[in-house]
């Protein structure tokens, strides 16, 4: 009876080793892979048409992939912004957009039409509270996120217009082809100095912003 279970611990750790060799290996070749795609697109992290919050010239940039209907993007919108309060000089935020839920592209448009009225950050904030009554169950209801807006000091209709310029029409294309490219394919995605989180999280976000800090400090 001993030797038997003996046998069945053997087996069962052989099966437990071998499952996390798996899963570290799968881990491994996902961030190569990853690694290969930015050395190869890394161009198409920043555009000159990006919205750069935090100093132009900061040492540290996050390029942070959003959706305002997202609701991890809003939960992480908090994290980000006590990151760059804690180092205003040292971090910079890129907002990249991929509006992958219903009708979030219309929000998207509207953010980047509030910043001919430099109401950029206070619309985002003022959606993004927002984002429970427009953004419920993925049955959006701009109309809610357009009030949002107004509440944030937003000439709306004038916005609304401003939203069909080219210009902005383009940014949003760029924003799709440049998604494609970097294989992001939920929301937020991040992207520190160019480096891909090694996995999903608010810790690892923070300990890549910490590394690449430390070597500003260095």
């Amino acid at each position: 009876m001993q030797s038997q279970k003996l046998t069945v611990a053997v087996f069962l750790g052989a099966v437990i080793a071998f499952f996390a060799l798996g899963v570290y290996t799968y881990q491994q070749r996902n961030q190569s892979a990853v690694a290969d795609t930015l050395t190869q697109e890394a161009s198409r992290l920043v555009r000159p048409s990006s919205t750069v919050l935090g100093p132009m010239n900061a040492p540290v940039t996050i390029v942070e992939f959003f959706d305002p209907a997202c609701e991890t993007c809003r939960a992480f919108y908090p994290l980000v912004k006590d990151l760059m309060r804690k180092h205003p000089a040292d971090i910079r935020l890129v907002m990249r957009y991929a509006p992958f839920h219903q009708g979030s592209d219309h929000v998207v448009k509207l953010l980047e039409a509030a910043k001919l009225q430099d109401k950029y950050v206070p619309v985002l904030e003022m959606v993004l509270a927002a984002q429970p009554l427009w953004a419920e169950h993925h049955q959006p209801k701009i109309e809610l996120a357009y009030q949002a807006a107004a509440q944030a000091g937003l000439d709306v209709p004038k916005a609304l217009e401003d939203a069909k310029a080219p210009a902005i029409q383009a940014l949003l294309a760029q924003d799709m082809e440049d998604i494609v490219a970097l294989k992001v394919t939920k929301t937020p995605t991040f992207f520190v100095n160019g480096r891909a989180l090694p996995s999903f999280g608010a810790e690892e976000l923070q300990a890549l912003v910490s590394q690449e800090l430390a070597k500003v400090k260095r």
